[in-house]
């Protein structure tokens, strides 16, 4: 039963329910930026030594077996 205030019912209109909100929704591990994602390759930051990136563990839990520099993900 309309009011007559103008204000109408509650929970309609613009601004309501969802899909409002922003980002990607791409979580972890998503994307293509370096460091994202399984695949690739962990590199040496001092001597450029690389060596496939070994699922489960990350590059900079890593040394490098050449110059024992904790490594980064290519």
């Amino acid at each position: 039963m309309p009011r007559g205030d103008g204000t109408g019912p509650t929970g309609q209109g613009p601004g309501t329910g969802r899909g409002m909100g922003r980002g990607g929704g791409r979580g972890r591990m998503g994307g293509n930026r370096p460091g994202s994602g399984p695949g690739g390759n962990c590199i040496c930051p001092s001597c450029g030594t690389t060596v496939p990136h070994q699922r489960g563990k990350p590059c900079n839990k890593m040394e490098c077996p050449q110059c024992g520099t904790i490594m980064t993900k290519e």
